[in-house]
């Protein structure tokens, strides 16, 4: 009988998991950061001093996002972005 192959299911959403993209260090001391838990596409920006960002993430236990990975995350946003002002000029208005 013949199989089909499967494609790997989709990792879990692991609430452990939490990811930092560092954005900026700017000139007044602050950080300027997105932060994720469980998905590193679904992020908060925030913005810290700096000895409150290297707490902080040192108490959630960041897996980092780099540069490579962060370019990545943009170019999937700008697709979604895309595909979805595609969807509105589709739909038809009713005067």
């Amino acid at each position: 009988m013949p199989t089909t192959a499967q494609t790997p299911a989709a990792p879990a959403f692991d609430v452990q998991r939490r990811y930092v993209r560092r954005r900026a260090m700017r000139d007044d001391g602050f950080v300027e950061f997105d932060f994720a838990i469980g998905d590193p596409d679904l992020s908060v920006e925030l913005m810290l001093p700096r000895a409150a960002f290297t707490a902080f993430c040192s108490a959630q236990q960041v897996t980092w996002i780099d540069e490579r990975q962060g370019m990545a995350l943009d170019q999937a946003r700008r697709r979604w972005s895309e595909l979805d002002d595609h969807d509105d000029d589709q739909q038809e208005t009713t005067p």
